[in-house]
């Protein structure tokens, strides 16, 4: 089944099957390193591995097994040795681009075996694995090198670990046949009485009727009669046939060996297939998304409404509540995560505020509502319907930075010059006060001048209610020198290396029943990329500082370099065409698409099916916990962003590893004012002068890698940690692997409702 870990022996090289396009005769078999590909048996190794395998449970198998297994069969001693050392993995990789067959060779101690030659070496050469392992990998590596024109095949023979697929099948029950046998048998056994006797027909031992999966990958299932939910088999003992119209949910209860189709057990029927409520139960169901109510141990854990900042917050935290704060959101948001502000400090610098909802105020550690939220992991955004992360009552009121408001905050600054350079940051929890809630729309407006103070005077109903002291000029001006220094950092951040690959999206239009009537492209704005600089910005900020502090448990996000077979056909197909291309690295590749795109001024479109060509090689990002990666910092970086520090830190309301970064970065900030005070006494002591400020040490823009590997240093930040639980490494690298698993699952699952409703409307077009 898909995505089942399994065993697999490896066929001798005899039987491997041609590449297309591969040479009818060996001339010369010798190939570089750098030439070494191992086209889709290699691909994504590591999205696909990290945290599936357990190294013990595969191992014992491998020892004892398959090892056992081979010496039956006439395999040589090389394929002994790999089968014995190196299990292997057939997985399905998805992601919302498309879906493929991934052949994924997996090292039984390590966990996974990166699909590049150089990764191979390092793999082969580690000594953390066991005798005789490094030496296979290094022999399967050499073979797959010399043969590069041949696709290594296999057969399994045993799995390790199931797929949670097994437990989310959607699909359609077959029942003529069924009805047509149990006719006949009526007929034989029962006669002309055989009306007055459905009920005891209903009985007969081992009867099947087959169930058709919606997804093409999952072979056809049986299901016993007398295992159906009790609404469908009365439906059957009544001859209705419409029951193949339903979609059920069911999961797979055994496969024997001597079967050719598994046997599934069916929980509930979802309704008829061409609704679309079911169609979206359906979608909840198979990617396994948690959308029931909130327990009400959940919600014991929050305050009771209406709720007040308790007076001691105040004395913890600055006051940001005389700055001019505003949220720039769409329209239809209901959980304001991140606020925005700037103050002019001179005619060359300027103070730029990023406000986040202190979330992890409210969602505290080893309470039910944590337990709940990491379990649901992410808000999942489906089309008119969302499932949300946390209870409405704090993602839309307690946490959200509502205007007209006092909200707890977590908040960084930074003094930015003309140019771009940061001259000084400071983060903090503090207290604001939102003057407004933007849209989109409204603050492009403003960016274009199309809102300015004259059309105010004129009673412009477009704009949002204003809160506070604050005056609409105040809000205008602000906004636009936001958006130009958003301009200029991402200027600079491209000129870094930066890649960017986007195209125009299809947006449905919905009527007043929620149904589809038209669509349209849309196109991002001005008012989109400033909010998504300056939350990259907190976001790169706040990853060096918790890196730096906590280097072994630190939940990053990092980006892997494209898969380098499918570049280097982008590559081919683009030289092909005429189009230069330089793909060495991530500014040259978006140098490159810039010329491209000058080039096809007059051709969009196909410069929009370049930029969707080019998306292809890219890898998932992935969230991870530093420790699995020490002393391997150059693996930590974002390829796309090209920044060597990423993480997720801006959206605590609707993603759980943003709470747990803001977590990380409370101890962080903890531990500096004890450091600090503590530095404070032992200089008074000695009658000398501090000369450093309390934000100075761990979190200013110069990280001070003396204070924190000091013995107070050192002394504060683990106190901190344990207070506040940052979770050690294993720990952490569960979270983040679970996390990585929901992220994708919402993803697929918005795919597929966005797949459900453009349906819809095609439909009502005919």
């Amino acid at each position: 089944i898909e995505g089942d870990v399994v065993a697999i022996v490896i066929d001798p090289v005899a039987a491997w099957p041609k590449l297309k396009g591969s040479p009818s005769v060996l001339a010369n078999s010798s190939t570089e390193d750098d030439s070494f590909t191992v086209c889709e048996t290699m691909e994504s190794a590591d999205e696909v591995l990290q945290g599936k395998l357990d190294p013990n449970k595969a191992a014992k198998f491998l020892t004892d097994q398959t090892s056992s297994f081979l010496k039956d069969t006439n395999s040589n001693a090389l394929e002994c040795s790999l089968a014995s050392q190196v299990g292997l993995q057939v997985t399905y990789v998805s992601n919302s681009r498309r879906s493929e067959t991934c052949l994924t060779y997996v090292n039984s101690t390590l966990g996974h075996l990166p699909h590049n030659s150089s990764a191979i070496s390092r793999a082969a050469n580690d000594t953390s694995q066991p005798d005789g392992a490094a030496a296979a990998v290094q022999k399967f590596a050499a073979i797959v090198r010399k043969f590069h024109f041949k696709r290594p095949t296999g057969r399994v023979v045993a799995i390790i670990d199931q797929s949670p697929r097994r437990n989310a099948v959607i699909g359609f029950l077959g029942v003529r046949q069924w009805m047509s046998f149990r006719e006949g048998i009526k007929k034989d056994v029962l006669g002309p009485s055989s009306r007055k006797n459905n009920s005891k027909m209903c009985s007969l031992p081992r009867e099947y009727v087959q169930l058709t999966p919606m997804d093409g990958k999952l072979p056809k299932m049986m299901v016993l009669v007398k295992t159906l939910p009790c609404c469908i088999k009365e439906r059957l003992q009544k001859a209705d046939i419409t029951v193949e119209m339903e979609l059920v949910a069911a999961k797979i209860h055994d496969w024997k060996d001597e079967s050719f189709l598994p046997q599934a057990f069916v929980l509930h029927s979802l309704g008829k297939g061409t609704d679309i409520e079911a169609q979206k139960g359906a979608i909840l169901f198979e990617h396994a998304i948690h959308h029931v109510d909130f327990s009400p141990e959940s919600l014991a854990c929050l305050p009771m409404l209406p709720w007040r900042i308790p007076s001691e917050e105040f004395e913890k935290r600055k006051d940001f509540r005389d700055l001019c704060v505003f949220t720039i959101d769409p329209s239809t948001a209901t959980d304001l995560d991140d606020a925005l502000s700037v103050e002019k400090l001179s005619d060359d610098i300027i103070r730029v505020g990023v406000h986040i909802a202190d979330t992890s105020f409210f969602v505290m550690p080893d309470t039910a509502l944590d337990a709940e939220a990491q379990l649901r992991s992410t808000s999942v955004y489906l089309l008119q319907h969302k499932v949300p992360m946390l209870p409405p009552v704090l993602s839309e009121d307690l946490g959200s930075l509502n205007p007209g408001a006092d909200k707890l905050a977590f908040s960084i600054t930074w003094d930015i010059n003309r140019v771009g350079d940061i001259l000084d940051q400071w983060i903090g929890r503090t207290i604001i006060r939102s003057c407004c809630k933007l849209s989109y729309e409204q603050a492009h407006d403003i960016i274009d001048e199309r809102l300015d103070i004259n059309s105010l005077s004129n009673g412009n109903s477009r704009l949002p209610e204003l809160h506070g002291k604050f005056e609409w000029k105040d809000v205008i001006d602000s906004v636009r020198m936001l958006n130009r220094i958003s301009m200029t950092l991402k200027e600079r951040r491209f000129k870094d290396g930066a890649l960017w690959l986007d195209s125009p999206k299809l947006v449905l239009l919905f009527d007043e029943c929620g149904l589809p009537f038209d669509s349209n492209l849309h196109e991002r704005i001005s008012s989109h990329f400033l909010v998504e600089e300056l939350m990259l910005l907190a976001n790169m900020t706040t990853a060096k500082v918790i890196s730096n502090a906590y280097p072994d448990c630190a939940l990053l996000r990092r980006h892997p370099e494209p898969n380098s077979r499918k570049l280097k056909e982008f590559e081919a197909f683009c030289g092909k065409h005429g189009f230069e291309l330089d793909t060495s690295s991530s500014g040259r590749l978006h140098m490159s698409l810039q010329k491209i795109q000058k080039k096809l001024e007059n051709d969009p479109v196909l410069f929009d099916i370049l930029v969707n060509y080019a998306s292809k090689p890219m890898q998932l990002a992935a969230y991870f916990c530093t420790g699995q990666l020490r002393n391997r910092e150059n693996e930590w970086t974002h390829y796309s962003l090209s920044v060597p520090f990423y993480t997720h830190f801006t959206s605590p309301l609707r993603r759980y590893p943003d709470i747990v970064v803001h977590r990380t970065l409370t101890a962080v900030l903890e531990a500096e004012e004890v450091y600090a005070a503590a530095l404070q006494k032992k200089l008074v002591q000695s009658d000398k002068k501090c000369s450093q400020t309390v934000s100075g040490y761990f979190s200013s823009l110069h990280f001070d890698k003396k204070a924190a590997d000091s013995k107070e240093g050192k002394g504060a930040l683990m106190a901190a940690a344990l207070r506040h639980k940052i979770p050690r490494t294993a720990e952490l690298a569960g979270i983040a692997a679970y996390c990585n698993d929901r992220r994708l699952a919402s993803r697929q699952a918005q795919d597929a409702s966005e797949r459900v409703y453009l349906w819809a409307l095609l439909k009502k077009k005919e």
